[in-house]
């Protein structure tokens, strides 16, 4: 260090005492370069070494104690394992005397003989002897000026082979730094929020008073603390101010060109065998509305499933192609792609456009003509997998961009097919329920289009809650239902049988189910199997020449059979809940009652079988997200843990909900007050959130 000798965020993280060129690179391994990057190494947890207890009091093996006193008679020896040095001692206190044993510790014989009175902080474990030893323990010699005396301790995640006391060392020998750090957040926001300034902040979390109370300490623990909430409402900021910036800069840029006309409506009217809901033609008004508008459309359309969202989205692909655009529609599976292709070439019967199928399976002379045709675009039309995005795939004349199921792609794949096209008009759909408010927040870039209505004729499902001791009921009750013309699901956790996981599984009850149902043809279903024999499968279950499927969750998500009419899904309580409504929607698709049956198994804790209870009573997927938020139970919030950016490092949306909310909302006060590109700015140099994950 050169001039004041101050530290500042910016310097390298070698400018550090015991930071050489090996600890450097590892350093920036994991993405630290400058003592700011350290100071944002956040702990995972804090143990409170702020009260000692007295040797007679410990008396549970397993339990981490801090023990106050001196330290007699050290000595090491080495072990039979090569390269293995112990060192003992005897901890002695005014209540009496323990064994401590450490292992590889070199340079610490010296320092404990140095040392007139310690503390320290590690587990008792059962001696060899009898008793109890505290093992590996931490030492903090009192009379020498240590830190973490008498204090809340920082445990830090480790940095490849970084970790333990040096890290805390290190990090606390930067905190200097936070002297010259610049508060990203304009002061105003601050005090409106009533959070604190970012040196607060940091310095409180590495560093936290030793006389906060114990609610204090539970704030901590929870990352609701006030330091925590000041680092999660930047990152959140961050990122809505990003979703400004996007959605800025696409609407200055042309997209293609898409009017409609008389023509296209009666060619609609004329492919469709139903009526629309009301919310499908609000809906489909406002996709109509975006292609027309001139800027690229970026919507998200959510509905629940069985809504009718894939046919909203065919009259959109419609009105592109009518204006002589190509257009891509991408599914996270084959077996989706599948179906949306058969579904989409009925549909478009009678029209020019018949949509080609690109995914893994497709034979490599076809390929090769279908690559050739959407490179020329002779082939306008084409539905796939993530094979779509590959290097081999060109383009002419990308007009629209589909894509189902979006929350299971990532940043980089979407991204990949859009920029296949000059600013291509993008559809994202979901039948992921999550609530509005969160959707707005997480999708802030996107217009958002809700489909709240389902088609006529549809009975509510019947979700019923039972365990094993009603299954021979059961297996009679599925034979009746097929007598009556319904066929079913019976959905596992897992495709085989694991030791360690008490879940019924795919494979290992197939041959059961066909003794349970005799004269019933059962298959299984799973997305290992070949793709012709998956598609046999369904071709069969289709037909009714098979009755009853065994699958995993490949089916969550796709599946369209009306004449499907019971649900059974296993081991339930495995399941998230944005999981299990999913594969509700499986069934019920005809104009005969429904069944979905949760079987619980004898394991299921009380608060599992409340969840499942909540959803056996919740057949509204919007509303059964709302009610999960409420619960945060165990189990994921429905959709948010897939939906939200996995690169989120201070923000937990199942946490932070409500700071979402508020950091959108001041987004746009800054947006509108003409401060976000200098707030956004001043954000990025401490946080590296990226926007592009839903925009592409």
């Amino acid at each position: 260090m050169t001039g004041d000798q101050r530290l500042r965020p910016g310097y390298s993280v070698d400018s550090l005492k015991g930071v050489g060129v090996a600890r450097s690179r590892l350093l920036a391994a994991h993405g630290i370069h400058t003592l700011g990057d350290l100071l944002f190494h956040l702990p995972l947890r804090w143990e409170d070494r702020r009260r000692w207890v007295l040797v007679e009091e410990i008396e549970e093996s397993g339990s981490s104690v801090a023990v106050r006193g001196r330290i007699m008679g050290v000595f090491s020896r080495r072990a039979r394992r090569r390269f293995l040095t112990i060192l003992e001692g005897v901890f002695e206190d005014s209540s009496g005397r323990m064994p401590i044993i450490w292992f590889n510790s070199r340079g610490l014989e010296t320092r404990l003989q140095q040392a007139k009175t310690v503390v320290l902080y590690g587990v008792a474990r059962a001696a060899p002897k009898g008793g109890l030893q505290l093992v590996n323990p931490e030492v903090e010699a009192m009379d020498q000026g240590d830190r973490w005396v008498g204090a809340l301790v920082p445990v830090y995640p480790i940095l490849g082979t970084i970790g333990g006391p040096f890290l805390r060392r290190l990090i606390c020998s930067a905190m200097p730094a936070l002297d010259d750090l610049r508060d990203p957040l304009p002061e105003a926001v601050r005090r409106q929020l009533d959070l604190p300034d970012l040196r607060t902040a940091l310095r409180d979390l590495h560093r936290p008073a030793p006389d906060i109370d114990d609610r204090a300490v539970a704030a901590l623990a929870s990352r609701r603390s006030p330091s925590h909430l000041r680092l999660a409402f930047d990152e959140l900021l961050a990122f809505s101010l990003g979703l400004a910036q996007l959605r800025g800069r696409r609407r200055m840029a042309p997209g293609p060109c898409c009017g409609v006309d008389d023509v296209i409506r009666r060619r609609a009217v004329s492919m469709l065998p139903f009526q629309l809901t009301g919310a499908q033609r609000r809906v489909l008004g406002e996709i109509a509305a975006d292609l027309e508008a001139g800027p690229p459309m970026a919507r998200l359309v959510q509905g629940d499933v069985g809504s009718g969202k894939t046919v909203v989205a065919a009259l959109a692909m419609l009105i592109a192609l009518e204006n002589n655009h190509q257009v891509v529609m991408m599914a996270p599976t084959e077996l989706l792609a599948v179906q949306h292709q058969a579904g989409l070439e009925r549909l478009f019967q009678g029209t020019p456009w018949t949509p080609e199928l690109l995914s893994g399976s497709v034979g490599t002379a076809r390929r090769r003509e279908i690559l050739a045709g959407l490179a020329d675009a002779t082939c306008p039309f084409v539905v796939g997998t993530h094979a779509l995005i590959q290097d081999a795939v060109s383009l002419a004349n990308l007009g629209m961009v589909v894509i189902d199921e979006q929350h299971r792609f990532g940043t980089v794949q979407r991204r990949a097919l859009v920029g296949k096209g000059v600013s291509p008009h993008l559809l994202v759909m979901t039948a992921t329920p999550i609530p509005r408010s969160l959707a707005l927040t997480l999708y802030g870039d996107l217009d958002l289009s809700v489909i709240d209505e389902m088609p006529p004729g549809r009975q509510p499902i019947r979700t019923e809650i039972r365990d094993d001791g009603a299954r021979e009921r059961l297996n009679q009750f599925l034979r009746w239902e097929v007598e009556q013309g319904g066929r079913v699901f019976v959905v596992y956790p897992l495709i085989e049988a694991s030791e360690s996981i008490d879940a019924r599984a795919v494979t290992e009850y197939a041959e059961e189910m066909r003794l349970a149902l005799p004269g019933l043809r059962v298959e299984v279903l799973h997305g290992r199997m070949d793709p012709s024999d998956r598609d046999a499968v369904l071709q069969g279950f289709r037909s009714g020449e098979v009755q009853v499927i065994l699958a995993t969750t490949v089916i969550e998500v796709g599946i369209d059979v009306p004449e499907a009419t019971v649900m059974v899904i296993e081991s339930a309580e495995r399941f998230g809940l944005s999981q299990l409504h999913q594969l509700r929607g499986r069934v019920g698709r005809g104009d005969r009652q429904s069944w979905c049956v949760v079987m619980v198994g004898a394991g299921a804790s009380e608060a599992a079988r409340r969840r499942l209870a909540r959803f056996a009573d919740t057949p509204d997927g919007f509303a059964l997200a709302e009610a999960d938020l409420e619960m945060r139970g165990p189990g994921e919030l429905m959709g948010i843990r897939q939906w939200g950016p996995s690169h989120f490092r201070f923000a937990d949306l199942l946490i932070h909900h409500d700071l979402a909310v508020r950091a959108r909302a001041t987004a746009r006060d800054l947006n509108n007050d003409g401060e976000l590109p200098v707030v956004a700015e001043a954000l990025s140099r401490y946080h590296r959130t990226e926007v592009e994950f839903s925009a592409g």
